[in-house]
């Protein structure tokens, strides 16, 4: 190791423009740091993000812990979190660690993004807290995409759904729910102002406004992707207690059993023949998610092997 010597591109493994860009951002970022912690007579903490917070950090943990026989390019299925690095959110993901780390220094950026972040957190607090009869739902949208099964299963009329979960369910947009909360927030601050001409201390509901488009995108996505990104902090919760687990060397890989594997991985599993997960884990080429589904096949195989073998006891005794 050489200190205060930082590289990035191919010469680390890697190929295409994106990549060295990707590394050039983090070197360019320490080596700014070390530089001027050099002249402080101090030492600067590395500037590193985590797997689970960009694709940088993705790309960067699998050269440095796995390394590669061949140009590493960067692809989406690398990343086990890659339900939660959108687009969308990236300067909620990043400026934070920027800001946090010094590379990120204008008040009005770092004000904006507090802002925004805000104003998400918001609307979807006003989606939980909006409810209506699965039926209602339905009426007012005018098709069955809001009310669901349930509407039709009898004994469900009653049943009350937030703005959040009908917003979850599929082909629903948020400016379709949005239309039906003001709707029914102007049909009661009607009632409101009417029973305000004969009463005093009549409490004039506001009405909620459309999303305006710098957190449309995002608020939508936050809703709609909760349970499967609660799913995916699951499966890799799973994953990393599962490092130990020995795979059962008679396991054949082939795609009639791992379909969601790709050739070339099952190639190498079936070529290297890893004992445990974490030997699994150190295999080039092989993603997260790839590892995640071969843990499912293996828990069910043993759990299937551990119920036949309970049977057969219980026959015997």
């Amino acid at each position: 190791t050489i200190s205060g010597l930082f590289l990035a591109g191919q010469i680390c493994g890697t190929t295409g423009y994106e990549e060295a860009a990707a590394q050039g951002i983090v070197a360019g970022a320490n080596a700014g740091r070390a530089a001027i912690a050099a002249e402080e007579s101090g030492s600067a903490t590395p500037f590193i993000l985590g797997r689970d917070e960009g694709y940088i950090g993705v790309l960067i943990d699998d050269l440095v812990t796995r390394g590669t026989q061949e140009p590493y390019r960067m692809f989406t299925s690398r990343a086990e979190y890659r339900i939660s690095l959108r687009a969308d959110n990236a300067d909620l993901r990043l400026t934070r660690k920027g800001v946090e780390y010094g590379l990120v220094t204008d008040e009005e950026r770092i004000a904006s993004v507090e802002a925004r972040e805000m104003m998400v957190e918001d609307r979807v607090a006003d989606l939980k807290k909006f409810k209506l009869f699965v039926t209602e739902w339905a009426e007012r949208d005018g098709t069955d995409l809001m009310g669901g099964d349930a509407m039709n299963r009898k004994g469900r009329e009653g049943h009350k759904k937030t703005a959040e979960e009908v917003l979850g369910m599929p082909h629903v947009t948020l400016g379709a729910v949005e239309k039906i909360i003001q709707e029914v927030q102007n049909e009661e601050k009607e009632r409101a102002l009417s029973a305000a001409a004969d009463e005093d201390d009549v409490e004039i509901p506001t009405v909620l406004g459309p999303s305006p488009p710098s957190i449309y995108d995002t608020v939508e996505a936050t809703v709609k992707y909760k349970s499967y990104v609660s799913r995916q902090n699951k499966d890799m919760e799973s994953w990393r207690k599962a490092q130990g687990v020995r795979i059962p060397p008679d396991m054949v890989y082939e795609h009639s059993r791992f379909p969601t594997l790709s050739k070339e991985e099952l190639e190498k599993l079936s070529n290297i023949r890893p004992s445990t997960f974490a030997e699994a884990s150190q295999i080039s080429g092989i993603t997260p998610q790839s590892l995640v589904y071969l843990y499912h096949v293996v828990t069910k195989r043993i759990k299937e092997k551990d119920d036949k073998r309970s049977v057969e006891n219980k026959q015997y005794s």
